[in-house]
């Protein structure tokens, strides 16, 4: 996991947004909650996707701002995003999941992505609650997490030790207020 202490400040600068504000910027100004998406044919990046565009205004009120990471082109990403409700998102594109690697999220071994627990929750989000699943768009092996940054620090993390995991979005908001 990564921590304040020996996180470098110096890829939080060269983390642009598709509007082209870089990461540093935008946590000296306020809380950013980062999150790192599994591709967006997972149907735990969907239901990541879903749960956050209900929280959204949530999320975002007093200023903090919302920022995904994910491993397609920008217009692939604003495609989802649209189709979940999250119009507008600010988000960074890793093809090549630096980024991922900067942050401490690891590739994700057979039990992480494949195991009971994720098939169980897979039926859950893809089939019960109909997120459904798609083609592979990024490192399908790709862990995602969740950081709150602020003032180019990391305040709080949610690192997925499966691919299933449901974190709190604003649970992890609520910590650093």
């Amino acid at each position: 996991m990564v921590s304040a202490n020996q996180f470098d400040k110096a890829v939080l600068n060269s983390m642009n947004t598709n509007t082209g504000v870089s990461l540093a910027a935008m946590s000296d100004k306020g809380r950013v909650l980062l999150v790192f998406l599994r591709h967006f044919g997972c149907t735990f990046c969907r239901e990541a996707l879903a749960d956050i565009a209900s929280q959204r205004e949530e999320i975002e009120k007093e200023g903090n701002q919302l920022v995904f990471v994910h491993m397609t082109t920008a217009d692939v990403a604003e495609r989802y995003f649209t189709r979940y409700g999250l119009e507008g998102a600010l988000h960074i594109s890793d093809l090549d999941c630096e980024y991922y690697s900067h942050f401490g999220l690891t590739k994700g071994n057979f039990t992480q992505l494949f195991g009971l627990q994720s098939w169980i929750r897979g039926f859950s989000a893809g089939v019960i609650a109909g997120h459904g699943i798609g083609a592979q768009l990024g490192d399908g092996f790709q862990m995602p997490g969740v950081f709150v940054i602020h003032q180019g620090k990391i305040l709080h993390s949610f690192i997925h030790k499966l691919a299933s995991d449901r974190p709190d979005y604003l649970d992890l908001m609520k910590c650093c207020s």
